[in-house]
């Protein structure tokens, strides 16, 4: 069984910055590709951010400048630091993990979530 567990969500006011945190733990033999996806209210989750296990990266278009993904692979853990926020990043975040476990399948979790508000 693999867990992940998400933390930094809040509110805060446009132009802000918010730092989100994946930890992941569990039955996990390699981890591969990790990363951030939203959904708003009303609207279908997307992807924000991902980065590979040799640290390459992918951003949504609507992130690219502002935010940055990142991990520490000895940790499982993926961090994704959200900076210039504009009310329409408000969502639940949630972090998604892609891993290989102790009995050889390759499958991937999903953390619970953590909601980030944008607000005046």
């Amino acid at each position: 069984q693999v867990q992940l567990v998400e933390s930094g969500g809040g509110l805060v006011q446009p132009g802000g910055s918010l730092r989100l945190s994946c930890a992941a733990s569990g039955s996990i033999s390699s981890m591969y590709l990790m990363g951030w996806y939203r959904q708003a209210p009303g609207k279908q989750r997307e992807l924000v951010a991902t980065i590979s296990s040799g640290g390459i990266t992918n951003y949504a278009n609507s992130v690219k400048g502002r935010f940055t993904i990142s991990r520490d692979n000895a940790k499982n853990t993926v961090n994704l630091q959200m900076n210039s926020l504009k009310v329409e990043d408000t969502a639940v975040y949630q972090c998604n993990a892609a891993y290989r476990n102790i009995i050889g399948t390759r499958t991937s979790s999903w953390g619970q979530g953590t909601q980030v508000t944008v607000s005046s």
